[in-house]
């Protein structure tokens, strides 16, 4: 086992009725004014958001909502509800939702803890944060791991740059999970979970780093049950056992413990990243387009890898590289069909894209051939095309 820091400081409450203890949390933090963030109505029209709105007024917590937050969150908004939460005195952000209202919500805790300093510097990383309100998460949707993580994804608009940051202050200090919340969920919604919460566990199994054998378990007994469960789930959402699987599945993806000791890739994340800023398709979507493409061209690298793959979690019993990796991703690709998910461009929705739409991506996501993407096999600006390629059918 490799050295590593393992930082998780979120309290996770998992079970049914978790969000009864919301004010106890949320006082435990000694949170008085509650910055409250959602997105398109969902939690509006299922309830959720008056029931806990009556809890905090129960409590005698003051609260101000703010509902709107848009798949693959935009920094505009961000920046507006920073401003938002600065006038009503927040001193707690709760994010209702899933990724991409816990992502704002982070964006939102940054920038009100240092107004003077605009939120997006810290994404380009031309300053780092040093102070942030409280993050309380009352997690809706099964996907992004956002929940327990330190990472957050916006995109600015302007610039139709997505970028994501890193940071142990993004950590979330409770959430609050309760896999009925997720019953609601259509199965479109379900199925980019599914390949969301898969690829936060692939993108740092694929590693060149070896000898991590208990992180390696971790990852494949997830992978195993995310397998198991997502086309039950897919098919009911209110399969209780499948829909639990992957409520904590989701957690545990993208909490760091699946990547313990290990350099950690993200290639697909980087180049579906692109995608989804430029086209506005949902992450999963894109993830699931462009993984087959990056497998292809990545697994001689570390052949192994691949091997370990089909063998551990597809139970594919060949030993030889050359055909054991091709059916490992092929396994993959005809899973992410059960799910009705694309697995290139045409199957997106995006249609067959110019090489120069193809190099652009290419160019941001390298940051003008600046920036590595990943680590199992490193993606310069070339190579970032020729797996674009490889998706553009």
């Amino acid at each position: 086992m490799h050295s590593f820091t393992f930082y998780s400081p979120t309290k996770v409450i998992f079970g049914t009725d978790a969000e009864e203890h919301l004010t106890d949390e949320i006082r435990s933090l000694g949170g008085s004014r509650v910055f409250v963030l959602y997105g398109g109505g969902s939690v509006v029209r299922s309830g959720l958001l008056q029931r806990l709105t009556q809890r905090l007024e129960a409590a005698g917590l003051a609260h101000q909502e703010l509902g709107g937050v848009h798949p693959n969150p935009r920094l505009s908004f961000a920046r507006s509800a920073v401003r938002q939460a600065l006038d009503f005195g927040a001193d707690l952000i709760l994010a209702v939702g899933g990724g991409s209202v816990i992502d704002t919500a982070k964006a939102v805790a940054l920038g009100a803890a240092a107004p003077e300093r605009d939120i997006w510097e810290y994404w380009e990383g031309t300053a780092t944060p040093s102070a942030v309100l409280p993050v309380g998460v009352v997690l809706t949707i099964s996907a992004a791991g956002s929940e327990t993580s330190d990472s957050a994804v916006l995109t600015n608009e302007e610039t139709g740059i997505k970028r994501g940051l890193s940071s142990p202050l993004n950590r979330p200090r409770f959430a609050l999970m309760n896999p009925e919340l997720t019953y609601t969920l259509p199965p479109y919604q379900v199925a980019c979970g599914v390949v969301d919460i898969m690829m936060h566990t692939l993108d740092r199994y694929f590693t060149p780093t070896r000898g991590n054998q208990l992180t390696d378990a971790f990852a494949e007994a997830l992978l195993r049950t995310v397998i198991a469960n997502g086309v039950t789930a897919f098919r009911d959402s209110h399969d209780a056992q499948a829909m639990s699987e992957l409520m904590w599945c989701g957690s545990i993806s993208h909490n760091g413990l699946t990547g313990l000791g290990a350099a950690t890739d993200f290639s697909p994340h980087k180049l579906g990243h692109e995608l989804s800023a430029r086209f506005d398709v949902a992450h999963g979507a894109s993830l699931s387009a462009v993984w087959g493409a990056w497998a292809r061209y990545a697994w001689r690298s570390h052949p192994e890898r691949f091997v370990r793959y089909a063998q551990n979690v597809w139970g594919i019993s060949d030993t030889c590289a050359e055909t054991a990796a091709p059916a490992a991703i092929e396994a993959t690709e005809a899973y992410f069909r059960e799910l009705n998910m694309p697995i290139c461009f045409t199957e997106l929705g995006v249609g067959v894209l110019e090489d120069a739409v193809l190099e652009d991506m290419a160019d941001k996501a390298t940051r003008g051939d600046t920036f590595i993407v990943g680590s199992f096999r490193p993606l310069h600006k070339a190579d970032a095309v020729e797996v674009y390629r490889l998706a553009n059918h």
